[in-house]
């Protein structure tokens, strides 16, 4: 098939994907990995192939850019301790478990370790699609341990195939690789989103701000891979320093552009590679025989049971160790019951990262031998990603009850309270920014009277008090009180506009009102960024408000596209 006809195929299965997963109730990702198994089936589809460099060099940079910016950044501040180990010790630990599991079963060492390798770190993208079942801090911790672990488990396939293929590694020189994935990959990120960060300030049409974010991740990786550091590292680095720096960088028009494309672009490419992974699988499995099926297929469900089991294991030796260490109240009220490790474990999905890796296996070794068992190493990855998604992914919300972890109301109650602090800073500024931009008494009136209603409607949908009628801001009796107030000092102050006729027409009204609620906006936006820095709020708390401030600049200015 040409590669029309592939883009055609791909889109339509992830069109009828969209379309069926609300219907039958069941995530679109699972849907189209069931399809790519099934239009496996069909001979010349099974021809299609996926290049291991489509995956690391175009499909994930745009997808781990897209999740590192919807990312919490005070919950990786908040877990940064348990992210570092689960992303460095706990892959480590998975691959070794997985390679003796698979060694134990027939596949020689060096290639074992490859496939521990491969199998070692959850899937970042399978995370996103599949984990939204999981409470807010244990999707987000999973979510942050995922977009930063490949660069262990690259590391480590690179050692492995090394000493496959007849090369020979110090400790020394192992560390060293290690040191340059992670401290090369940061640093690459950090460089690329300094430069994006210094050409965005000077930009303000949409088009151009949303371009430039398209060439972050890329630019970021291919930085990162030109000095042989880890290029996953550098795209998730970048892009958590653009989603903390995006209020200054960014404007009302372009966020929504942004927030519109890259969830369809993320959706789209996320979507057909499910697919092309059942049909991978579909391909791996035609030249087997029936006995090696079964030895393999054997060697899947173990390797399998086993990510789960030394996952949970880790979690709860790791619970254990800082318990001992650590007894501060804070951490003791942060830990982790063992149903919620549980949980942790089983979300541990695999996807097609490890596919990636196992399909980027040498073919031979410096010898000119070929790889040992490299068709037994990409069956058995491909089959326990299925597994993970088939197996692990509609049972997750059952597993999910089952725990029975606390209701997590923390981003409902940082909501209303943000929405209160910046709602009522806007009220008590109201008078001083009319002055300042000469509003006319009606408009102060009619303003002050909808940000009271604001504060009424927060109140009645949560906790947080309503304005008593005593407490309500009235921008003209503030304005009028200070004129007084300064007259009787030296008989002077600062005027209040008065009324005109030309102040009634609703032009002219309708004018000031805008030119006030836009420079109340800007102040909000403002408060809302103070709130979010010192952690107040969670920045997913933040980016639903900011959403809302900008939908209405938008609504005021009528600024909403491509130009």
């Amino acid at each position: 098939m040409n590669g029309l006809q592939v883009t055609v195929l791909l889109g339509v299965a992830v069109l009828a994907a969209a379309m069926l997963a609300p219907r039958l109730h069941i995530a679109a990702p699972l849907i189209l990995l069931i399809g790519g198994l099934a239009l496996g089936f069909v001979p010349d589809l099974r021809a299609i192939e996926l290049p291991p460099e489509a995956v690391l060099l175009l499909f994930l940079p745009v997808m781990l850019f897209w999740e590192s910016l919807t990312t919490s950044l005070r919950s990786i501040k908040q877990d940064f301790r348990g992210i570092v180990i689960l992303s460095t010790l706990l892959v480590v630990a998975t691959a070794f478990a997985v390679a003796g599991i698979a060694h134990a079963l027939g596949i020689p060492w060096p290639a074992a370790l490859v496939l521990g390798a491969a199998l070692a770190p959850p899937d970042a993208t399978a995370v996103a699609a599949l984990g939204r079942a999981l409470p807010h801090r244990n999707f987000m911790l999973l979510k942050a341990e995922s977009l930063t672990n490949d660069g262990t488990a690259l590391v480590l396939y690179a050692i492995a195939v090394g000493i496959a293929v007849g090369g020979n590694y110090t400790a020394l020189e192992i560390t060293g690789l290690v040191v340059l994935s992670y401290a090369g990959g940061l640093a690459a990120g950090a460089v690329v989103a300094g430069l994006a960060y210094l050409t965005l300030r000077r930009v303000h049409d949409a088009l151009s701000i949303n371009i430039a974010l398209i060439l972050v991740p890329f630019v970021a990786y291919l930085l990162a891979e030109l000095i042989h550091a880890s290029g996953v590292l550098a795209v998730v680095a970048a892009g958590l320093i653009i989603a903390y720096t995006s209020g200054r960088i960014s404007t009302a028009s372009s966020r929504r552009q942004t927030e519109s494309v890259w969830p369809l672009g993320a959706y789209l490419l996320n979507g057909s590679l499910f697919v092309l992974i059942g049909l991978e699988v579909q391909a791996v499995t035609q030249d087997l025989s029936a006995s090696d099926f079964g030895r393999l297929s054997v060697i899947v469900a173990a390797v399998w049971v086993g990510l789960v089991a030394v996952r949970f294991g880790f979690l709860t030796a790791t619970v254990t160790l800082i318990r001992l260490l650590d007894r501060r109240p804070s951490q003791r009220a942060r830990r982790m019951s063992y149903r919620a490790r549980l949980v942790s474990a089983f979300a541990g999905f695999r996807g097609a990262v490890s596919l990636a890796i196992a399909l980027s296996v040498p073919t031979t070794t410096n010898s000119g031998e070929a790889f040992p068992a490299r068709d037994d190493i990409i069956f058995v990855t491909a089959g326990v990603v299925v597994l993970t998604l088939l197996v692990q992914g509609p049972l997750l919300p059952s597993v999910v009850r089952w725990a029975q972890l606390p209701e997590n109301s923390t981003a409902a109650h940082e909501l209303a309270l943000a929405e209160h602090a910046i709602t009522t800073s806007a009220l008590a500024a109201l008078p001083e920014i009319a002055d300042k931009h000469r509003i006319s008494r009606p408009v102060r009136h009619k303003l002050a009277e909808d940000y009271n209603e604001h504060l009424e409607l927060i109140a009645a949908t949560t906790q947080t008090p309503a304005p008593s009628p005593e407490r309500k801001v009235d921008p003209l009796a503030t304005a009028l009180r200070d004129t007084a107030d300064e007259a009787a000092e030296d008989g002077t102050g600062p005027e209040t506009p008065p009324c005109s006729l030309d102040e009634h027409a609703p032009l002219a009204r309708y004018t000031e009102y805008t030119q006030l609620q836009l420079a109340l906006l800007s102040h909000q936006r403002d408060e809302l960024s103070q709130l979010r820095h010192t952690s107040t709020i969670d920045d997913s708390v933040a980016r639903q408000i900011q959403t809302r401030l900008d939908v209405e600049e938008l609504r005021l200015t009528g600024v909403d596209s491509f130009e």
